[in-house]
Parts: C-alpha cells; structure tokens; sequence
C-alpha cells in the first residue's frame, strides 16, 4: 500500500491535473489534419467543435484574416504557424501551405488548418482537401460562420424575407487570375431574384457595378457595405447600387468587406443592435494572466470593443511538490484553524494539487477559509467550498488584515495557514504572526513577460501607433511591468491622455500618478462589474469630449 501512495504521488508531482472537464478525443492512429473555420472575427462565433480541436491542436496553421483571440483557445504549448510567415507572396504560398499540413501530420502530431469564415466557401478549402487526399492524410471539416451570414446578422439585415427574398446567391468578387475569362455568368446574376452577397469585391467594385447595370440591374437596387464584420471595428454603408462607390469613398470603408445588395437591405435600421453597442470602435487592453483575463475580454467584446490581451505575469506551477503534499497531509488531521488564500491563481494551483492527489475538498474539515477578495472568492466555489470570510473593499492582503484581526484576538492562539505565491507580499504573514501561529505555502510562482516575443511586439505596435485607446491595470505589480516594458512613445501617448489607463484600487492608481502617468478613470468596485462600468463611463465621456 506504501508503495502505491509514493507511486500516486510521483505521478501527481509531474504535472497537477486541472480539475476542469476534458473533452474525449481518440488517439489519432494516423495523420489527420483538421480543416476548421474560424467565423468571421468575433471569437464568439467560434464553434464548439472548433474550439475542442484548437484546445487539442499540436500546431495550428492560421489566416491572416483570423482573428489573434481565437488562437486563445489554443494549448499554451502548441505551435503557431501564421501562413503569411511561410515563403513566397500570397498567390504563391499554397503548396508551401499543403507541404507544411502533410509534414506536421506525418510527424503524427494533430494538426488544424485555421481559416478564416468557413473552409469551404471561398476559403481554398477543396484544394487543401484534394491535397491531403492526395497525400494520404486524412482530414475532418469543421464547418465555420460564413461572412455573409454574420454580415446579415450584425447588420440586422434577414438575408431571406417571406416577402422580398427566397434565395441567396454568395459571389466571389475576386477569381482565380489563371481563369482565361470570368466563369460568372453577370446577366444572370442581375436577374437573380434575392440577396446577393459578394465576398472580396471591394478591389473590383467599379467593374462590378458596371456589370450589373449593363446587365439590367436597376441603379436603385439596394447595397450595403459592411467592413471587418463582428469585430470592434465594425463599419457599415447604405446606399444603392449607382451610388455606393461614392458611400464607400465618403465613409472611409477598407477591406475586408462584405456587399449585400437585394431589397432586404431596405430593412436596416440607422443603427443595427450591434451598432448601437456602447464599446463600439474601442480598442482595449486587458493585462492580466490568461485565466483571469477571460471573463473580462469576453464581456467586453460582447459590448462591441475590439480587445488585446497582454500577460505581465505568467503563472506557473512550482517545481517541486514535496512541501505542499506534506502540509496537505497535515491538512487531513486538522492542524490549522484558518486557511487563507491570497489569490485566485493560489486557490486554483492549491486544489488543483489537492485533486491530482486523489483527495477533494474534504481535507478542510472544520477549518475555517479566508479569500483575499471576491474573485478568488469565485474560484473557490467552483472547486465546491465557500470562503467564511471574504475582503470586499479594495481586494488586497491588507483589507483581508483588517477583517481578519478581530476574528484572532479573541480566545485562544489560532493556527493559520496562508497560501500564496514565489516573491508576493509578506505583510499578511508578518503581522498576523504577532497573534497567531502563521505557515505559509507557496501554491505557484509567477514569471515576469519581458515582452520580447513576436506577438508581443505587434501588440506594442498597436500601442506606439496609438490603436488602443484604453489600458486595464488591476494590480501594482502589474502596472509597473507594463510601465518598464513600454517605451517612451507609449509612455508619451498615455501622459497625453491618448491611451487611458483603467485601474480598479486606489493602490494602482498612486502608484501611477506618483510614477508620471495620469489615470483615465478607478473602478468603484474591485472586479470584472467595476472594472466594465468604468470602461463604459470613459467611453462616454471620451465620445463627448469628441463631439465638443
């Protein structure tokens, strides 16, 4: 039985297990490539069959087109090929596209092509196809969101109408430059009798427009444009078909774009639902760790923003195990009366080891748990335990101090025991060690982004040129790796006020002011609700100091 423990723990300590429900997938037996659509760049609009083999993915070849967020679903370790990055310009990169797939396939890695909107509509996905079958590798498809599609619907547009329209037609504005003459048929297309959507024609407009009036299309037929659909850059024009050169022109409107033309289009409103969003063309930065991140960018990406995420502050597991399985042992035999987390990241790297044991939440007995604040809160009742006392007001150790001290001083000398992480704050430890019997554990370590790596670098492109507008901050630590990573025409842009910095503590926003840095605005709540709120008002307020 002894040797049994010992083995379960060895196998524990070599990697802790998430206690997260994993999708099923058979070993793959053979090379396969998986063909996935990505949607039109709303991550959102990611399939959950997408997402379950992006999650399982060894290496991922992506568009250019697809958007940086759903690579977020991806395995940290998995590897990244953007397709721009391979040789030759882009009518030229195919077959080194088909070599790579087949290569990584035969290594007998799972590989996903990741395409943006759906693979099968003028997405080159029948030649990919044809390839692997050529080569012998089996492929799955994963159908995606096709532009057209989510083009209606953010544009609150019906593409089929009972009374206008009972048919789609779904046109490529660019063919294939080795076609000796156009395989469209353009007199048959003007007296199609519903909705024409029109992929990647705003290079060809003017002969499109010619071919369709000369074929007998009305001039007045409706048309709108609608470029980089789904996403927080979102614009759109109405107008008619004599006239949307000129719309376009007007409004400014850049590829990628899609054209609806059909009497639907007469029923959109001045403003579509998604058009109407209050985040709208806001370009937002969440710097926090992936996990933490999550929540927030979705909300507001569900508000219309175009968001970027950048990691300060990776989190790990620690090394070695042999400390934590000691104290999780003495936990079974109730040494400590408190156990406190000072974090989201110590609760969920703690149980994580607790469940890789074999053990559940039972270890903690009678022990009473504190949460720093109202997110680690949170990630304890996911893992089934409510905290018995909570910090609410601004969400660090010494909130927590406070609360905890008159709790202590009462009766007889508690034993605590405090879960953090490598090179945090020792004041909590500190002072409660004047009252009380303190141990300390260390659940993971945190690793400083040098902000180096190629995607980082294009994330900092888009801050030096001044295309993010907001900056969230939500710790110290973080602000100031953020701050010692920027250079000085980032730095520049946020004392100007171009780039607002969002803070939820009024320990961040010190640090900043006393460091130069204005702050754009301070949540009034600690959390993801505080933090939204606050990014809504600065969005208003920066849209009246526009119009002004």
């Amino acid at each position: 039985m002894k040797v049994e423990d010992d083995q379960e723990k060895q196998n524990a300590s070599n990697s802790a297990k998430s206690i997260e429900p994993e999708v099923y997938e058979p070993e793959v037996s053979e090379p396969k490539v998986y063909l996935v659509g990505a949607g039109p760049g709303d991550p959102g609009l990611l399939t959950l069959r997408g997402k379950e083999c992006l999650a399982q993915a060894d290496v991922v070849i992506y568009d250019q087109l697809v958007s940086p967020r759903v690579l977020d679903f991806c395995h940290e370790k998995v590897e990244k090929i953007a397709v721009r990055d391979l040789p030759g310009c882009h009518p030229e990169r195919w077959p080194y596209i088909f070599q790579r797939m087949i290569e990584e396939a035969q290594k007998g890695k799972r590989v996903v092509r990741l395409k943006g909107g759906d693979p099968l509509i003028f997405g080159r996905g029948g030649e990919e196809m044809e390839a692997l079958r050529q080569a012998g590798i089996s492929h799955e498809v994963i159908p995606g969101v096709t532009t057209a599609l989510a083009a209606g619907a953010y544009l609150d547009i019906p593409l089929t109408h009972r009374e206008m329209s009972s048919a789609i037609a779904l046109i490529t504005g660019h063919e294939h430059p080795a076609k000796p003459n156009s395989r469209l048929d353009w007199k048959a297309i003007a007296q199609f009798p519903g909705t024409i959507a029109i992929y990647m024609g705003m290079a060809r407009l003017p002969a499109i427009v010619a071919e369709l009036i000369a074929c007998g299309k009305s001039h007045l037929t409706p048309v709108a444009v609608v470029s980089k659909v789904s996403t927080g850059e979102q614009r759109s024009v109405k107008s008619t078909l004599g006239e949307i050169e000129n719309a376009i022109r007007s409004a400014g409107l850049v590829t990628p774009a899609m054209i609806l033309m059909g009497e639907v289009v007469n029923l959109k409103p001045e403003r579509s639902w998604f058009e109407k969003l209050g985040l709208l063309n806001h370009h937002i930065l969440i710097t926090r760790p992936k996990r933490q991140a999550e929540v927030l960018l979705r909300s507001l990406e569900n508000l219309g923003a175009l968001t970027f995420h950048w990691e300060p502050i990776r989190i790990e597991p620690i090394d070695d195990f042999e400390q934590m399985d000691k104290m999780i042992d003495q936990m079974t035999i109730g040494k400590w009366d408190w156990v406190v987390f000072t974090s989201a990241n110590g609760v969920t790297g703690f149980l994580n080891r607790v469940f890789a044991l074999g053990k559940d939440a039972r270890i903690f007995g009678k022990m009473q748990i504190a949460a720093v604040g109202g997110a680690t809160a949170e990630t304890l009742l996911q893992f089934g335990l409510r905290a018995d006392l909570i910090g609410t007001e601004s969400m660090n150790s010494d909130e927590l101090l406070r609360a905890l001290l008159p709790l202590l001083q009462a009766g007889t000398k508690k034993n605590i025991l405090i879960i953090r992480t490598q090179n945090g704050r020792e004041l909590l430890q500190q002072q409660l060690g004047t009252i009380a019997n303190v141990d300390s554990l260390i659940a993971y370590k945190q690793v400083e982004n040098s902000g180096h790596s190629p995607t980082d670098q294009i994330l900092f492109d888009h801050l030096r040129r001044g295309e993010i507008d907001m900056v969230v901050l939500t710790s110290k630590n973080i602000a100031q790796q953020f701050l010692e990573v920027c250079d000085e025409t980032i730095r520049q842009r946020i004392r100007f006020g171009q780039i607002g910095l969002v803070t939820n503590s009024s320990r961040t926003s010190s640090f900043l002011k006393e460091q130069g840095f204005p702050v754009a605005i301070e949540a009034n709540k600690p959390n993801n609700e505080g933090l939204i709120e606050a990014i809504l008002a600065l969005a208003k307020r920066k849209q009246r100091e526009g119009h002004d």
